[in-house]
């Protein structure tokens, strides 16, 4: 089954189910010790943010030939979280012939493990919707990947999609952090908190109903087992600039 970017197919809900279950942003090894023994972090949230004017977003990040199915392709974005020391540049990334949403794997030294991926069905990041960024805890040696300390991020913190193209910073600020189990991510309200509502439904992503413009930052936490970590640790962030 073919999806194109437009998610126009009433199966890619089925497909959104096993996403975050399968695949996403998790190395085929154990997490190093450090990151392993760190404790899940509760579920907080705070009031978002309210924006008064409409802000600039960046145009569009892939070619309109680009599908779901196509691989990674590298987009004109970079990821900065400076409370954990991030700089990543972004790939933008979609499903792969499993239906899940792709992780792009290497060597060990290969700079995957160190970038990270916008999930090109979702929201272009600053847009009133929900945008999906995801990104490896560790690498194929358990040394941690560019999401390996995103625990560590608490609310009140900065997030700032770059635009390389134009030097457009996109501002967000981390408003909870939850860490789902597997079982949990089969949830469709869950996968709608960690999607936005379109692409659950099998749709385009569609306009926050609060007038935000949210972001989603997922890696994977936990104990590595069956071919995958145990859970997901979800960021949430509202953007403010």
């Amino acid at each position: 089954m073919h999806l194109s970017r437009s998610l126009a197919s009433a199966g890619f809900v089925v497909t959104v189910l096993v996403m975050v279950t399968a695949l996403v942003a998790c190395s085929s090894t154990t997490v190093s010790d450090d990151s392993s023994a760190t404790a899940f972090p509760t579920s907080v949230m705070m009031a978002p943010s309210q924006t008064a004017v409409a802000l600039p977003v960046p145009e569009t990040l892939t070619d309109a030939s680009v599908t779901l199915r196509d691989g990674p392709v590298a987009v004109p974005l970079a990821l900065l979280l400076p409370s954990v020391d991030v700089d990543a540049s972004v790939l933008g990334v979609g499903m792969t012939s499993a239906d899940v949403m792709d992780a792009p794997m290497g060597t060990a030294d290969d700079p995957v493990w160190q970038q990270a991926f916008w999930y090109r069905g979702s929201a272009v990041p600053g847009a009133t919707s929900t945008a999906l960024i995801a990104g490896h805890v560790s690498d194929s040696r358990g040394r941690p990947g560019v999401f390996g300390r995103l625990d560590r991020l608490v609310v009140g913190d900065p997030i700032v999609v770059h635009d390389t193209r134009t030097g457009l910073d996109v501002r967000f600020q981390v408003t909870g952090s939850t860490t789902f189990s597997l079982d949990e991510t089969t949830d469709p309200a869950v996968l709608t908190q960690i999607y936005g509502a379109g692409p659950v439904a099998g749709l385009p992503p569609e306009p926050s109903t609060d007038g935000l413009a949210h972001l989603t930052l997922i890696t994977c936490a936990g104990t590595f087992r069956n071919g995958t970590h145990d859970h997901r640790l979800v960021v949430f962030a509202d953007r403010v600039g």
